[in-house]
């Protein structure tokens, strides 16, 4: 499985490779790990953009699922080659940038979706099987915090 996870709510600024989460920001990539948590999401290897809003939102993400963030230039915020930069890693969440996830989400399911910023999608064998906003994600989050 392959999710792309957008980095969340980041300030505005220059340089923009600095520009750190919001609190919004910071809480939309908390809920995105704990949804995943919440609904049982194995993920072998965490990829991320090296733009500090991308590296935030993945190690939040990843905290309660127990996985290490990998710094990838590849998810600067160009094209990438999906399929080559997860080779070998099993099922993987990869955290990056707009319009560059947008595209790979067509390319690899054809779907005429667009990754808002927090949201989450899932890729099974050229198939789109989710795609999550963080208001959804929140919810699944919320759920799983009442039920402890």
């Amino acid at each position: 499985m392959l999710w792309l996870l957008r980095h969340a709510e980041a300030a505005d600024g220059i340089p923009d490779d600095e520009r750190p989460l919001t609190e919004r920001g910071i809480r939309q990539a908390q809920d995105a790990g704990s949804a995943l948590e919440a609904l049982g999401v194995g993920i072998d290897a965490c990829l991320a953009s090296p733009k500090l809003r991308a590296r935030q939102t993945a190690e939040l993400a990843c905290a309660p699922l127990g996985v290490e963030v990998t710094i990838d230039k590849r998810l600067s915020g160009e094209p990438f080659d999906a399929y080559d930069l997860v080779a070998g890693l099993g099922d993987v969440l990869l955290v990056g940038h707009d319009p560059s996830f947008t595209l790979t989400l067509h390319q690899l399911t054809g779907a005429q979706a667009r990754m808002k910023k927090g949201g989450l999608a899932a890729i099974a064998k050229g198939e789109l099987v989710t795609l999550l906003r963080p208001v959804e994600l929140a919810a699944i989050a919320g759920q799983r915090a009442a039920a402890r």
